[in-house]
This record gives C-alpha cells, structure tokens and sequence, in this order.
C-alpha cells in the first residue's frame, strides 16, 4: 500500500491545496492530510477550524485522512509508515525552498519527495494572501474551497 502524506498548515485549506490534494489522490492508495502544529507560530484558525474545513472538503473520499501532528514530518512518517510526502510547487523559488528540505528529509528517513506543479490557476495563491484577504474583509471565496465559510 502507498501511502503518502501531504503535511501543512492549512491556515487556511486554499484551492490549490485542495488541486493538488485531488491529484494526489489519484497516486496514492492513502492520502494522510497531516496539519502540523507549530507551538510558537500563530493561526488565524484553531487546529479545529483547520481540520473541519479539510475533512468537510474531502468527506466524500475515503482515501483522504486528516491527522495532526507535532515534531519532524519525517519522524511522524515512521511512526506511521508512510513512505512518501506529496508538496505542491507553484513557482521556481518553492521548488528552492522545497529541494533543501526533501534532501534533508531524506538523510534522515527512508522517505520520498513527491512534487507536484500546481495548476495554472491557482499557483498564485497562498494561505498567507487569503488570511490577508479575510482581514481586510475581502472576498476570499474565490480562493477556497467551498468548507472554508466564515463570518466575518
């Protein structure tokens, strides 16, 4: 069984997380959406936001699970069996970014680095554009999944 994981914030879930999670699906007989949670970093979304809006998103797909987790993302792959993790890459300075940590992964785990380019029309858009769009109570539904409503 492949089984992969696709580690992030998600604050919040945007579509190009949902896109590359959909084509990941495809790749993969498990697909472990795994939320990290960083201690000394501050959310816009509780991690009970951040999981609701993954599973509300992929409830209909049973290769689809959502995980927390805490640590190195290649320690929670042993522990878990998992031998792959999907990133999505939406520009050169992304795949710079994410090449050092895919090595580094590697040295210390038997664990691969899966990357896919993320589509055209989504390569632009970031969590960190859509937490800005929501403070400044703009319309940020066009860059995320139907699940991720708030009031605002």
């Amino acid at each position: 069984m492949k089984r992969a994981i696709f580690p992030g914030s998600f604050d919040p879930l945007t579509s190009g997380h949902y896109d590359i999670i959909m084509r990941g699906v495809t790749l993969f007989d498990e697909l472990i959406i795994a939320i990290g949670v960083n201690s000394d970093k501050k959310y816009m979304f509780s991690l009970e936001q951040r999981k609701k809006f993954i599973e509300d998103s992929f409830a209909d797909n049973p290769k689809v699970k959502v995980l927390a987790y805490e640590g190195l993302t290649v320690d929670f792959c042993q522990k878990n069996n998992i031998q792959f993790i999907l990133r999505g890459l939406r520009n050169p300075a992304d795949f710079e970014f994410e090449k050092s940590i895919a090595h580094t992964n590697r040295d210390l785990a038997p664990v691969e680095t899966v990357f896919l380019l993320t589509t055209a029309s989504t390569s632009y858009i970031s969590s960190s554009i859509v937490r800005e769009v929501i403070k400044h109570h703009g319309d940020y539904t066009k860059l995320v999944p139907k699940s991720v409503r708030i009031t605002q």
